[in-house]
């Protein structure tokens, strides 16, 4: 297949990677003039993945219309707060014929839009709703770069959309299973990342391992109980995309959300954080998102709006875990 990566971050490096493994025809897209030409010429992207080199036949183009021309699949790698600006420079370059996916996980500020949503409405007329599709999963760029054994899952309203998502990304060591359950595949993927921020907290301010897996434990059951209140199947929180993405995102190393918490809990103000970090944490804007649209929907989430207090009311992280440990006595499988 001809395959676009538009954004040339360490996550769609990664994919570029993957893909080129997968022997197909592969360009990037890079914002930044000295990502393209390192990545042209010295085949590393030093700034998001460095270290690792990516094979040769990747080439990338900061210029999108040289990246768009007779592609069979588009990869949408930009932040999730970029994914409408950037898929509108994309629509009139494209043929209509594209198969169209996104990878970044968020929940759009305002509209409280998944990110397959953003691309049905900003492509429409252009791409049809069935050739939109996503690709989420416990898969930190580090290692997927570096080859290590990773399984994702590929979601997508057509069943045949989601095959040749699968298909067009499986190598030996980057397994992809189908889901069709795109709702709770973006909802899991994205709500983790506030749960990761919260279990970032718990180990910079040493809370221990209890505290970690009681999170773990309850921030699934915030996520499946707002994906299943918006039709989503309860069976993918226990999936990939659900348990197996919060596992990873919660405890590595890698988390660039749990790092935001984890210096939080130190005592560090948000800012200066985010500041300092050269990638975007998801799970900043899309606490504010989440927490919005649950109480929009009227939906119990404790430890997203301790999050939200956390980050954006300015409120002391070890207070925000004695709020949580003091609600009232509850059932464990009711709200």
């Amino acid at each position: 297949m001809k395959v676009t990566v538009i954004g040339a971050g360490s996550w769609g490096t990664a994919l570029a990677i993957v893909l080129a493994r997968a022997e197909h025809d592969v360009l990037i897209w890079a914002r930044e003039q000295e990502i393209s030409f390192g990545i042209n010429n010295f085949h590393e992207n030093k700034t998001y993945l460095p270290g690792v080199t990516l094979p040769d036949s990747i080439v990338s183009h900061t210029d999108l219309s040289e990246c768009l021309q007779e592609r069979d699949l588009i990869v949408f790698a930009t932040p999730s707060h970029t994914t409408r600006e950037v898929a509108s420079k994309v629509k009139p370059m494209l043929s209509g014929n594209e198969i169209c996916i996104t990878v970044s996980k968020g929940i759009e500020n305002g509209t409280f839009m998944t990110m397959s949503q953003v691309l049905t409405e900003v492509l429409n007329g252009k791409i049809i709703e069935d050739h939109i599709g996503v690709l989420y999963g416990p898969s930190h760029a580090e290692e997927v770069s570096r080859n290590k054994p990773t399984l994702v899952v590929a979601s997508a309203n057509s069943k045949s959309t989601a095959r040749i998502i699968q298909e067009a990304f499986m190598t030996p060591m980057f397994r992809v299973y189908v889901n069709q359950d795109v709702m709770g595949v973006e909802i899991a993927g994205s709500v983790k990342n506030v749960i990761a921020i919260a279990a970032g907290v718990i180990d910079g301010a040493n809370l221990g391992d209890n505290a970690k897996a009681a999170l773990l434990t309850r921030g699934l059951a915030e996520m499946r109980r707002l994906g299943m209140h918006l039709g989503a199947s309860q069976d993918t929180f226990s999936g990939l995309a659900g348990m197996g993405d919060l596992i990873a995102t919660c405890t590595s190393q890698h988390s660039r959300n749990r790092y935001v918490g984890y210096h939080v809990g130190k005592g560090e103000k948000v800012d200066a954080i985010i500041a300092r970090m050269n990638m975007v944490a998801e799970g900043v804007k899309t606490t504010k998102s989440v927490h919005g649209w649950a109480t929009k929907l009227g939906i119990t989430m404790p430890i997203t709006e301790a999050v939200y207090k956390v980050l954006f009311e300015d409120f002391d992280p070890r207070d925000a875990v004695f709020q949580l440990m003091t609600r009232d006595p509850k059932e464990e499988h009711r709200n």
